[in-house]
């Protein structure tokens, strides 16, 4: 399913006793559909092609949690939200789990009641300016207009920012990437701030990407990650381990080329099997079928594929592994054990 939702703004507070019921697990599979939360649209993480077609480093989470727990990636309907909206859609019930490069704080974790399922992107802030502005460092942004998307974590830190350093600026208030993107481009500001990695995507989409610098300075910690509501562990418990598996899975060699030949008998690695379902009951834990992991992985690959064939070093967003490596490279990339 295909359909694509804007929500209106309403006010997370006030909602969370309106949530859905805690018994998410029932309700898809009732409903046998996913109902997942997105970006409106960011090139690499969440964009729709010419047909509708959402795809994605974001999508991609959906997809192989829809598969895990219904066995089937396109059995989804994605919700795309604003830095405003995502969260009362979350808190509503209107969606299941939030996948929108949303960062993981302690407000969000404790005031708002949201579970966090992991981190997929450790990012940090960044500052994107026309090369003929002049600017080669954030510290010479002082009384610049800057274009800001509302609601975002982004918002408090550059007051912070610009507070500590001294300086002043004028803030353009925007609500989504391609308000910002439009803005940006038309000179309505001299400067777009958003996490780094949303800025090279964005400049990706430019006619002349080149014309544009993406400052040295990061200015904050953002890991980013899916989320689901507070009181329902069994649903969190499925969101973090298919995260997990994706990232395991990379980890142990298991792609979407050879799952099917190792998951058709028992390798002489035990970890590997009890993700594969070979041995033990991880499913059965879950509430979910043994081969729960298996349809994961083969919706789109493993968490290394998943970033190269979205955002990496060879697609027009260009990121780098970098702190989302696996931490056997340098990396910040690491699973719990599947045991």
């Amino acid at each position: 399913m295909k359909k694509s939702v804007i929500l209106g703004a309403l006010t997370v507070a006030g909602l969370a006793a309106g949530a859905a019921s805690a018994a998410t697990l029932d309700d898809v599979k009732a409903r046998g559909q996913l109902n997942c939360g997105i970006n409106t649209g960011l090139v690499g993480f969440a964009a729709p092609d010419a047909n509708g077609e959402w795809s994605g480093f974001d999508v991609a989470y959906c997809r192989a949690l829809a598969a895990a727990v219904l066995g089937d990636p396109s059995a989804i309907e994605f919700v795309s939200l604003t830095g405003k909206t995502r969260f009362t859609a979350l808190a509503s019930g209107e969606i299941d789990v939030l996948s929108r490069n949303t960062t993981w704080t302690l407000t969000r974790d404790v005031d708002l009641k949201f579970t966090f399922l992991g981190v997929n992107y450790y990012d940090g802030q960044g500052f994107m300016v026309p090369k003929d502005l002049g600017v080669t460092s954030a510290k010479e942004l002082d009384g610049a207009t800057v274009c800001i998307q509302t609601g975002t974590t982004t918002e408090l830190n550059l007051a912070d920012f610009f507070r500590v350093n001294n300086m002043s600026y004028e803030p353009v208030p925007i609500e989504t990437n391609a308000e910002a993107q439009q803005q940006f481009l038309a000179g309505a500001c001299d400067v777009y701030t958003t996490d780094a990695s949303g800025l090279a995507a964005t400049r990706a989409t430019f006619e002349t990407p080149g014309d544009y610098a993406i400052l040295p300075e990061i200015i904050s910690k953002e890991p980013l990650g899916p989320l689901a509501r507070h009181g329902d562990d069994e649903w969190a418990d499925i969101g973090r381990w298919v995260l997990n598996a994706l990232i395991a899975a990379e980890e142990y060699g298991v792609t979407s080329a050879n799952i099917d030949e190792m998951a058709a008998e028992p390798t002489d690695n035990p970890e590997i099997n009890r993700l594969l379902g070979t041995e033990g009951n991880m499913g059965e834990m879950l509430g979910l079928s043994a081969d729960w992991a298996v349809n994961a992985i083969k919706a789109g690959g493993n968490y290394g594929e998943l970033f190269e064939k979205y955002i990496g070093e060879n697609t027009p967003v260009g990121l780098a592994r970098g702190l989302n490596a696996q931490y056997t490279d340098g990396g910040l990339m690491y699973s719990p054990p599947v045991r």
